[in-house]
């Protein structure tokens, strides 16, 4: 595996992705366990009961890997240690109790789900050989199960919080994708030369979805129902909310066709979070 997080990812053997799988796991059941213990510790058993949750959470993707490493035939070293980390608490573990929530306990787990659907995007693309590259996408439609997963639990605790303050949503994907476009065209604009080709082609890909959406409608979904105050003036929160549209579409979508078009959608949509982020 490359040790450069601007270099592409590689994984040149089953037996080094399912370790690979199993040790990413592990670094994130042993990040929320300590998260746990310090809330419990510092009094707030609500957050404490957060990260369990977490915890448990992993500790079943950690299980569907064992099984799966179970089926296969390959020789798996008992402990593979990262060469870079993978899990990051995003200074939970440091921050002063009172300024955590559930709300944000929950985004730091979506934001470590995107990270690894990213890294086995990345060891998909670049896969030595057929069998790793479909290992790979396997693991990332897992992470993007997961991020499914974890976006809702977010969406229901900051409905918890903010109970004021939403407004419906005025317009639809497609008119929210060309409202991305000009974020990320605006960005495009004052990045430095390596990056501006980036987001213009990332910009154009928001244009070809919301050209999609516009010819060929994915249906209703309530996402759009009710959303934070100004989630539109930023390019951080519009690909959040369209995000959140893609992955609820993917579930409640029967046409297979449209069911697969919103998951690749929502694919891209992690990948533009990626860019914005960083």
């Amino acid at each position: 595996m490359a040790d450069n997080r601007d270099e592409p990812w590689a994984v040149e053997s089953m037996d080094e992705l399912l370790a690979l799988a199993r040790a990413m796991e592990q670094e994130a059941i042993t990040g929320y366990v300590a998260l746990a213990e310090r809330m419990r510790h510092e009094g707030r058993p609500d957050l404490a009961a957060v990260f369990e949750a977490l915890t448990t959470e992993e500790e079943s993707h950690l299980g569907n890997v064992d099984r799966w490493i179970a089926q296969s035939d390959v020789a798996i070293p008992p402990v593979v240690p990262l060469q870079e980390p993978m899990f990051d608490d995003e200074g939970a573990a440091l921050v002063a109790p009172e300024l955590l929530n559930s709300y944000r306990a929950f985004s730091m787990a979506v934001r470590n789900e995107e990270r690894a659907f990213v890294f086995w995007t990345y060891v998909s693309a670049h896969a030595p050989s057929e069998e790793i590259r479909q290992a790979a996408e396997r693991m990332a439609r897992e992470e993007l199960g997961h991020v499914a997963t974890l976006r809702r639990e977010r969406r229901r605790a900051f409905h918890d919080l903010r109970r004021a303050g939403v407004r419906p949503v005025r317009g639809e994907i497609a008119a929210l994708e060309l409202r991305l476009s000009d974020h990320l065209e605006a960005r495009a604009l004052r990045a430095a030369a390596r990056d501006a080709g980036r987001f213009r082609d990332l910009a154009m890909a928001a244009q070809a979805r919301s050209a999609e959406a516009a010819a060929n409608p994915f249906g209703p979904t309530p996402v759009l129902d009710v959303v934070p105050e100004g989630a539109e003036a930023r390019p951080v929160p519009l690909c959040e909310l369209l995000l959140d549209c893609y992955l609820d579409l993917a579930e409640r979508e029967k046409d297979e066709d449209a069911r697969l078009r919103a998951q690749a959608c929502a694919g891209e949509l992690i990948a533009c979070l990626h860019a914005v982020r960083s």
